[in-house]
């Protein structure tokens, strides 16, 4: 088998995570920068076989768009286009970094870890991940 990846895509930070060859575990990758997102997919891909690459789709609570519904679209269609032949799908990621937070808190992570915003989108990409895989 091979590896699915996901995405918390972000205006500043895009968080990544990844599951191992046989698709039981999701593991924080990655974060980086937008502008850098595709060259790291394209490396990374290069070195391990995947299958599948999600992006999360930012939406309001109400399902309408938000700020960084329109470019997260316009990231998922540049991945296409760069990487065509791995299929790639958008994913709700409404809650993902609230999530993530609360998650943060109750593993007991320290306040300055928690802050981190990067290591909010790692975590927040891994859940989105994770979610695919139970579902």
């Amino acid at each position: 088998m091979a590896r699915i990846i996901c995405i918390d895509f972000g205006l500043k930070r895009c968080g990544l995570a990844v599951t191992d060859p046989l698709q039981i575990i999701a593991t924080g990758l990655e974060v980086v920068h937008p502008k850098d997102l595709i060259d790291f997919l394209k490396n990374y891909t290069r070195t391990e076989k995947v299958e599948l690459i999600l992006i999360g789709l930012p939406k309001s609570l109400d399902g309408s768009d938000t700020h960084a519904t329109l470019p997260a679209q316009k990231m998922f269609e540049t991945i296409q286009k760069a990487l065509p032949d791995i299929p790639a799908r958008q994913v709700d990621e409404r809650f993902s970094s609230k999530i993530a937070s609360r998650e943060m808190l109750k593993m007991g992570m320290k306040k300055s870890v928690r802050r981190k915003k990067e290591n909010i989108d790692l975590i927040a990409a891994t859940m989105m991940l994770q979610e695919y895989l139970q579902h």
